[in-house]
């Protein structure tokens, strides 16, 4: 058992000793490979979703060295015919790119790796001579030890060296020399590996600078395909997470759902459900681990349309995005879309490829951006954030003409005639106009209560001084009548253990006027006084 070859199970056994969710079908998947011409395969996909564990189980179950029975038979491979054909079969070589930078420095990775592995051949292998590269000393092993059998050959964070800032271009070119001396030759390939597993952040590149990995069948979070389901947890799988420590599923479906695949619809943030369960609080955990890249440095480049991107995602707004002539580095920028589709490999954005629209996932992602919004140097997103700081003071202090106008404002500039009149559209309005709430709210959108549901309810968070907010927006009646439901229909029962004020917002506009200006009416709702004060 060594460091790199053979590294045993310990990883994995950690991992199953602590809180553990059933992910080894994925072993199927890759075992259905083993031998076939799709046998490498690349997986990109964001920081803090699981690659590592995955790693990890997958050398645990292919390692020769260790017998890891006891790990897997109560797990859902063991249910799968290819199970015990390929359970400690095979010579595994681990290599976690990421930690041998830290031992070696980017510049010496690949004589790092090659003088630690063929070390590690010749104490198992003792009459193994030291010759040749590593690829020839690993072909030596199966032609003359192993009687054809193959390697295993698990890299995680693949592209560290690529997304490195300290590596120059011969860094990077020597290190994908030197995975193409490993998997570029067919001949070499099919010699040595029964499969590979590749893990990383950014996908292959497609200019073919990084052709010694095109043999790769490729999987990313824009396309995981028959991977979807191991890119994160699924909602049922966190829903017997909260069952069992007694969590609230929707509070965490809100933190961190929100991204999704064509078959898949749901996927959590999986170190953030974790970390949520274990210090049993909702909020944002992202920057607990190495962020991939500082998100305002994307957001502030100048590139046309990026900035009214940016506040559309800040407003709950979907984007649309091309993600096709994404050069797939950090460097090849050229456009908005590039920008967009980087943040999205990154985990900031989900993308749907039905609409080829992105947005910003959940409320653990809106806290980042909110969190970056501030020092954001675009004027035109710096406006929108202003005026809608302006538009919650002039709530708060019940200035009913100025949120007419800015709902208004908004409304015009954001709506096509088409879906003017849309409750959808007029949902969105609001969110768009208030999109700065994250400072001093939470947003509540269709909350129950009373006898009905109400549009969008804003909740101050605990350091706020400012009121509750119930807003009703019509399109063919007045405000007081947006007001009347609101009271008629009970929703401030939702708010019974809420000790501040709570402010009626009611906004209306009448469709068939021609310009259809906006009117707003604001109330107090105050219980303990058994009174309604009218701005």
């Amino acid at each position: 058992m060594g460091i790199y070859l053979n590294p045993g199970n310990d990883g994995f056994q950690s991992a199953r000793a602590g809180r553990y969710v059933d992910k080894s079908g994925l072993i199927a998947v890759v075992n259905e490979t083993i031998g076939k011409s799709e046998k490498l395969t690349c997986i990109s996909r964001a920081r803090r979703f699981g690659k590592s564990y995955a790693a990890k189980m997958l050398s645990a179950y292919y390692d020769r060295s260790c017998d890891s029975s006891v790990l897997f038979d109560d797990l859902e491979i063991a249910g799968h015919p290819s199970y015990r054909k390929h359970l400690n079969k095979y010579n595994v070589v681990y290599l976690d790119i990421t930690n041998i930078i830290g031992k070696a420095g980017v510049k010496n990775v690949v004589d790092y790796i090659s003088d630690a592995v063929m070390s590690e051949l010749m104490e198992e292998y003792p009459s193994l001579e030291k010759k040749g590269s590593l690829d020839e000393m690993m072909g030596g092993v199966v032609d003359k030890w192993d009687r054809g059998q193959k390697f295993i050959t698990i890299i995680d964070e693949w592209d560290a060296v690529i997304r490195d800032s300290s590596a120059t271009k011969e860094d990077q070119k020597r290190y994908l020399e030197f995975l193409r001396s490993l998997f570029k030759s067919s001949g070499t390939t099919d010699k040595i590996f029964a499969a590979a597993y590749m893990t990383g952040i950014l996908p292959i590149k497609k200019d073919g600078s990084q052709s010694a990995i095109s043999e790769f069948r490729e999987y990313t979070m824009l396309d995981p395909g028959k991977f979807g389901k191991f890119v994160g947890f699924t909602e049922q799988e966190v829903k017997v997470l909260c069952e069992e420590d007694g969590m609230d599923f929707e509070e965490m479906k809100r933190w961190y759902d929100g991204y999704s695949f064509e078959d898949i619809r749901s996927v959590y943030n999986p170190n953030s459900v974790i970390y949520a369960l274990d210090k049993r609080k909702f909020e944002s955990y992202w920057a607990m681990s190495s962020s991939a890249t500082s998100l305002l440095d994307y957001i502030n480049m100048d590139f046309d349309g990026l900035a009214d991107a940016a506040a559309d995602l800040l407003a709950g707004k979907r984007v649309g995005v091309r993600v096709k002539k994404f050069q797939n580095d950090l460097v090849s920028l050229r456009s908005k879309d590039d920008v967009l589709t980087l943040l999205t490999h990154f985990g900031y954005l989900s993308y749907d490829s039905e609409s080829e629209t992105v947005i910003i996932p959940n409320q653990e992602i809106r806290d980042e951006f909110s969190e970056m919004i501030h020092d954001v140097t675009h004027e035109e997103t710096l406006q929108r954030v202003r005026d809608s700081i302006q538009l919650i003071k002039d709530t708060a202090e019940g200035n009913a003409d100025a949120v007419a106008a800015q709902i208004e404002k908004i409304h015009r500039q954001e709506c096509t005639p088409l879906h003017y009149n849309r409750e959808q559209s007029l949902r969105a309005v609001i969110k768009m106009a208030y999109f700065a709430y994250r400072d001093y709210y939470l947003q509540f959108e269709e909350l129950p209560g009373g006898t009905g549901y109400a549009d969008i309810v804003y909740l101050p968070k605990k350091y706020s001084d400012y009121p509750a907010l119930i807003i009703e927006l019509k399109w063919a009646d007045t405000p007081e009548t947006a007001i009347h439901q609101i009271r008629e229909r009970n929703y401030p029962e939702m708010l019974k253990n809420f000790d501040g004020d709570i402010l009626l917002v009611g906004i209306s506009y009448d469709k068939e006027d021609a310009e259809k200006k906006h009117h707003c009416r604001i109330e107090v709702l105050d219980g303990s006084r058994e009174e309604n004060l009218s701005f």
